[in-house]
C-alpha cells in the first residue's frame, strides 16, 4: 500500500467521522464529505504516476460523476413534487382527512405507524419524519408516550421507503445498479409492514388515553390536487414502464416533473410570487450534496481497490448473515456510503440476497436515533428524544428488524425461486 493509499483511506475516515460526530463539530455532513471527497480525486489526478495512470482516473471519475448525475436527477424531480405539495398543504390536508378528530391514544399509535409507512413510500423521509412530528406535538403528550410514538415513527419512516425507488436512497442505489428489479422491490412491503404492526403492539402498552387532533384543513386549488394526482401516476407510471420497457426511472420521473411544469403554467398563475420552478430551490440540497460527496469517496475507494477488505466478511460468512450485520452496522455508520461500498466492492450474490440488503441497509438505521435522517430529525424536533431515551426501545427494535429480516428471507424463496 503506498503512501498515496494511506492518505487517501485516512481521508475518507475523516470523512467517516465529520458524518457521525456532526452535532459535536457543528460541520454540515455535506460540507465535510465534499470537501474531501474533492479532494481525494484532486490527489489521485496530482500524484498519478504516467499518461495511462491519469487515463484510468479520469475513466473512473467519469464513472462514478455518471452515476451520481442519474441519482441527483432522480432525487430532484421527486424532491420537487415533494416541495410543492407540502408548501401548498395537501400533506397537512391528508392527515388531517384520514384521522379522526376523536381517537384513543392506542388506535393513534396504530394509524400514524401506517401513515408513515405508506407515506415515506411516496415521500423522502425527512418530509414523512417532520409531518409526523408535528403531529405528535400536536398532542401534548407526556414524555414517555411522545416517544412510544416517535420510535414508531423514526422505524415505520424507513420501514416503508425500503420497498419503493422514491422511498429510499438507498433501495435506489440498488435499483440503479440492477441487483434487483423493480416489482421485486414491492413485494418487500409486505414483511416491512408486518413488523411496523408488531412493533406498534410491543410500544403500545400504556397508552390507555385519549386525544383530540385540533389540526385544521386549508383550501386546495384544483391545480394542486392534479398534481398530487400527477405525482401518484409520475410513481406508478415509473413502475410500470420500467417493468415492461426498462425505462429508466430517471427518465420518467423528469417527464413527470415537466409535465408538472406545464400543469402550473396553464392552471394557475405562475407569477413571479410564486413561480413553479421555485420549489426546485426549495428541496434538501444539503442532502444531495451529501450524497455527492459521499459517492466521491467510494468512487475514489474502489479506485485504489481499498474495497476489497469489506468484501472479507462475506468470505467469513454467508450472505443471509452478513448482510444482516450490515444492517446493525448502517446504525452506527450512514446507510448510504455503506451500501455504495457493498455496490462497488463488487459481492456476488443472488437477487434474493440483495432483497436482504436492501431492508436490512434501510431499516437497520432505525436501531439507534443517530443511524439514519429520519432519527435525526425526529431528535432535533421532539424534545425528551436523545440518543439515551431512545436506546430503552432497543430491545422492541431489534426484535422488530429481525423478524422483518427473517420475512423477507422467507419471501425471497418464494418470489426468486
Amino acid at each position: 500500500m503506498t503512501v498515496l493509499d494511506i492518505t487517501l483511506i485516512t481521508l475518507a475516515i475523516l470523512a467517516l467521522l465529520g458524518v457521525i460526530f456532526e452535532e459535536i463539530i457543528h460541520i454540515n455532513k455535506a460540507k465535510t464529505t465534499l470537501f474531501f471527497g474533492t479532494l481525494s480525486w484532486m490527489l489521485l489526478f496530482l500524484f498519478s504516476g504516467s499518461t495511462d495512470e491519469t487515463a484510468v482516473v479520469s475513466a473512473g471519475l467519469s464513472e462514478s460523476i455518471a452515476e451520481i448525475a442519474g441519482l441527483w436527477l432522480f432525487l430532484v424531480a421527486a424532491m420537487t413534487f415533494v416541495a410543492y405539495l407540502n408548501k401548498k398543504g395537501m400533506i397537512e390536508n391528508m392527515i388531517y382527512l384520514i384521522m379522526p378528530r376523536h381517537v384513543t391514544e392506542r388506535r393513534l399509535l396504530f394509524l400514524t405507524g401506517l401513515f408513515c409507512f405508506l407515506f415515506s413510500s411516496l415521500a423522502d423521509n425527512i418530509t414523512a419524519t417532520l409531518v409526523s412530528c408535528s403531529l405528535i406535538l400536536s398532542l401534548n403528550l407526556e414524555l414517555k408516550k411522545r416517544l412510544q410514538f416517535v420510535v414508531l415513527v423514526v422505524f415505520s419512516v424507513n420501514s416503508g421507503g425500503v420497498s419503493l425507488i422514491t422511498g429510499d436512497v438507498t433501495t435506489l442505489m440498488i435499483f440503479l445498479a440492477e441487483k434487483v428489479e423493480i416489482l421485486t422491490l414491492l413485494t418487500l412491503a409486505i414483511p416491512a409492514s408486518i413488523t411496523v404492526f408488531i412493533l406498534a403492539v410491543l410500544l403500545s402498552r400504556g397508552l390507555d388515553g385519549t386525544v383530540e387532533l385540533k389540526g385544521s384543513t386549508t383550501d386546495v386549488r384544483t391545480v394542486d390536487a392534479v398534481i398530487a394526482g400527477l405525482f401518484l401516476v409520475t410513481i406508478i407510471g415509473t413502475i410500470t414502464v420500467n417493468a415492461l420497457f426498462s425505462v429508466p426511472p430517471v427518465l420518467t420521473f423528469l417527464f413527470g416533473l415537466s409535465i408538472m411544469f406545464l400543469v402550473s403554467r396553464f392552471m394557475s398563475d405562475d407569477n413571479d410570487l410564486d413561480p413553479i420552478l421555485e420549489y426546485i430551490r426549495v428541496i434538501e440540497f444539503e442532502t444531495l450534496l451529501f450524497f455527492l460527496g459521499i459517492l466521491l469517496l467510494v468512487g475514489m475507494l474502489k479506485e485504489i481497490h481499498a474495497l476489497d477488505s469489506l468484501v472479507a466478511i462475506y468470505d467469513v460468512l454467508p450472505p443471509i448473515y452478513a448482510n444482516y450485520l450490515m444492517g446493525i452496522f448502517s446504525a452506527v455508520i450512514d446507510n448510504v456510503p455503506l451500501t455504495a461500498a457493498l455496490l462497488k466492492a463488487g459481492i456476488d450474490m443472488s437477487p434474493a440476497e440483495w432483497m436482504g440488503l436492501t431492508y436490512a441497509v434501510g431499516v437497520g438505521g432505525s436501531l439507534l436515533v443517530i443511524g439514519s435522517a429520519a432519527g435525526i430529525v425526529a431528535m432535533s424536533k421532539i424534545d425528551g428524544l436523545t440518543f439515551g431515551s431512545y436506546m430503552r426501545f432497543v430491545v422492541h427494535l431489534l426484535l422488530a428488524y429481525s423478524m422483518g429480516y427473517a420475512g423477507v428471507l422467507i419471501l425471497g424463496r418464494f418470489v426468486l425461486a
